[in-house]
């Protein structure tokens, strides 16, 4: 297949190592991180730029919020040679000890979402590379970044899912406080599991690069926490990410240079 069926974006215009994020304004903000940043193509959610990074050419681009839009975009980004992402995101903080502001670098996701139903039995796990796990926090430490390390929950319901704390107690954001019996307890009982946080893509991200055997990453800023785990901390958000981002940057520098090493072995999970 040549031109992309939803992105239009056609042969030549796609790295092999890919930048993901949500928001479409954060794409220049990537990719003005490096070098020769140029806007490439803007389709429905998607906003999509080139850049490089040490003379090796790498790709920014959004996908937007959610499962199916992010499986769309791998989709046709791995049609056109894309084999390595590195997603840098935002994400509700769940485990105790995690403050507005800090990183969590994610191993695997928890796949509470349904888009990968479609692509893969529910027992199949959602994890990182091996690899990309390895250069986030490596590349988290050097920067002296708070972080921590571990297994997100990936959801499909933004409100549905998240909660907030109403006349003291843990009430459901949706429409006139609607929320069935069966998810009363989720977010309590994913802090059990100890999970670490809560965001939308990266059981996606995993699932797919798992099953096509391609290698992702990610790595997600703390927006807000959980409310029983209340905080007055106030952070310069825009700082943040780009603090964020510049960690992602410098984890795909150090992959980038190991490929450069490798001489043909394989990297995928």
């Amino acid at each position: 297949m040549n031109k992309q069926l939803i992105t239009g974006l056609e042969p030549g215009e796609v790295a092999k190592y890919v930048f993901l994020c949500g928001e479409p304004e954060r794409v220049p903000r990537i990719a003005g991180a490096m070098a020769d940043s140029r806007k490439v193509r803007q389709a429905r959610e998607y906003t999509i730029y080139s850049a490089t990074l040490d003379g090796t050419p790498v790709t920014v681009a959004s996908t937007g919020i959610g499962g199916p839009s992010t499986a769309i975009l791998i989709e046709e980004l791995s049609n056109l040679g894309a084999h390595t992402f590195l997603r840098v995101g935002t994400s509700g903080g769940i485990a105790d000890g995690l403050e507005k502001g800090d990183f969590v670098v994610a191993t695997g996701a928890v796949r509470a979402d349904g888009t990968t139903a479609s692509y893969a039995w529910k027992e199949y796990p959602a994890v990182a590379s091996h690899e990309m796990v390895m250069a986030l926090v490596e590349s988290a430490t050097k920067r002296k970044a708070r972080f921590d390390v571990g297994i997100c929950l990936s959801v499909d319901g933004f409100y549905s899912e998240n909660k907030v704390m109403k006349d003291g107690e843990v009430s459901p954001m949706s429409q006139n406080g609607y929320m069935p019996s069966f998810m009363a307890g989720r977010l309590a009982d994913a802090k059990r599991m100890r999970v670490k946080n809560i965001e939308m893509e990266n059981g996606t991200l995993f699932t797919l690069c798992g099953l096509f055997g391609l290698r992702a990453g990610a790595i997600c800023t703390v927006s807000d926490v959980v409310p029983w785990h209340p905080t007055e901390k106030v952070i310069d958000a825009e700082q943040n990410m780009m603090e964020c981002i510049v960690v992602g940057v410098e984890a795909m520098r150090a992959v980038i240079s190991r490929d450069r090493t490798k001489r043909g072995t394989s990297w995928s999970q």
